[in-house]
């Protein structure tokens, strides 16, 4: 290849390509010059083939890592929604505004971006009416709906009228240190958030309902973990109760979400490093955003009343090769230019994350990377009495104001009854 003027772009409108033709053509690129290169999404983002080149993105790394995703047929596989109603919470975050995205082309007539953040939810909005003006996926009329979930009276209201037929919940606190640090907060909003979501879409006949939750629900070892837990029953036992279609969709981390830890080392690394890894052998469970919602998405057209889903997600990754992976990205050494430095497991870590417990068991569905959980035996806790012990903490109750924001005592009950300490 010649030498080009660094001002010049190079586009690569391939799809279909896997992931070692990528590196392999990325590296060619960057050899020859090219100081702007961009890619089309993948073939996991795009509907039934039809790209735009408004949907062209700097090339990232998680382009070039892990396994080639799955082609989903996201117009038909979206084909439950079109004509409804549908509202995403966390709308704004990494998970939420790539539903959103997708959910464009899927011929849904209202699509209603809940979350709390202005910004974020500002940002999607914008960035999806552009989209509509280029030609991308269907008019559908966007809504974005600033409120909380933990204030149940607004969670009633809203859900009464904005009449929406589905619901995509997304939103949580996820990061892990800091719920360690403010677990009252992350029972309030995970918790009891999700409590109010489940009630309103009852009373409303909401007519479906998908959690995502993570594998940091199983057999959890810390306060995010102990919330998904107790989220995922909480829409599992909804779904006994008939009115809405309530499943659950579980699955790892996600390439480049934000708060993860490729975004923290890409920081790092423009610093000149250091880049922080816990352990030298701490392994996660990687998947790329858009495969993930695909997967959802289809997931959530489907799965049954009541079913736990959990996605394929191949292989984990040692945190130390992709830290590596990402130092030679950006045209440096680790170790000799760019030094890795090992901090220590934070609290709430464990060195590998289980997709599923010991009383759950996985069976294959006919759909590609979408397997369903059995477990052996009910969930052992009574959600009820939980629900009721974890509530005065989290929500004033003038009848029992001692206890009120009591972190200790928080911990104490979800250590007896949920988390799972070694």
């Amino acid at each position: 290849m010649l030498r080009t003027n660094p001002a010049d772009e190079a586009i690569i409108a391939m799809p279909n390509a896997g992931r070692e033709y990528l590196k392999q053509l990325y590296d060619n690129l960057k050899k020859a010059g090219f100081e702007q290169i961009r890619i089309l999404p993948g073939i996991s983002q795009i509907i039934d083939g039809d790209a735009h080149f408004i949907q062209t993105r700097s090339i990232d790394l998680q382009d070039l890592l892990g396994r080639n995703p799955v082609a989903i047929k996201l117009k038909q596989s979206l084909a439950y929604l079109r004509g409804k109603r549908v509202l995403v919470t966390g709308a704004g975050g990494s998970i939420g505004s790539e539903l959103c995205r997708q959910l464009l082309s899927g011929g849904a007539s209202r699509l209603y971006l809940f979350g709390h953040g202005e910004n974020s939810i500002y940002q999607i909005d914008r960035e999806l009416r552009l989209l509509q003006e280029e030609g991308v996926g269907e008019k559908a009329a966007l809504v974005p709906v600033i409120g909380e979930l933990k204030d149940a009276d607004y969670v009633n209201y809203i859900l009464g009228h904005l009449k929406a037929d589905a619901i995509f919940h997304t939103a949580a606190y996820k990061h892990v240190p800091m719920m360690e640090e403010n677990p009252v907060a992350a029972i309030e909003n995970n918790v009891f958030g999700t409590e109010n979501l489940i009630l309103s879409a009852i009373k409303h006949g909401i007519k479906k309902f998908v959690h995502i939750t993570t594998d940091k629900a199983v057999e959890p070892v810390s306060i995010y973990g102990a919330s998904k837990q107790i989220c995922e029953q909480m829409v599992l036992e909804a779904a006994t109760l008939g009115g809405p279609n309530f499943m659950v969709v579980r699955f790892g981390n996600v390439l480049g979400s934000r708060g993860s830890i490729v975004p923290l080392f890409q920081q790092q690394i423009k610093k000149g490093g250091p880049v922080t890894i816990t352990h030298p052998d701490i392994r996660r469970w990687f998947m790329t955003i858009s495969e993930a919602c695909s997967l959802v998405l289809k997931a959530g057209g489907v799965g049954e009343n009541g079913g736990l889903y959990l996605l394929d997600m191949g292989e984990p990754v040692r945190i130390r090769d992709l830290a590596e992976q990402l130092i030679r990205f950006h045209g440096f050494e680790p170790d000799t230019e760019i030094k890795i430095v090992y901090t220590g497991l934070r609290p709430g870590e464990r060195m590998d994350e289980p997709l599923w417990s010991h009383d759950e068991k996985i069976n294959e569905t006919e759909y590609s990377r979408i397997l369903q959980v059995k477990r052996d035996k009910p969930f052992s806790v009574d959600l009820k009495d939980l629900l009721d012990q974890l509530r005065p903490i989290c929500c004033f109750d003038p009848a029992n104001p001692h206890v009120y924001r009591k972190t200790e005592l928080l911990r104490e009950i979800l250590i007896e009854k949920i988390i799972k300490l070694k």
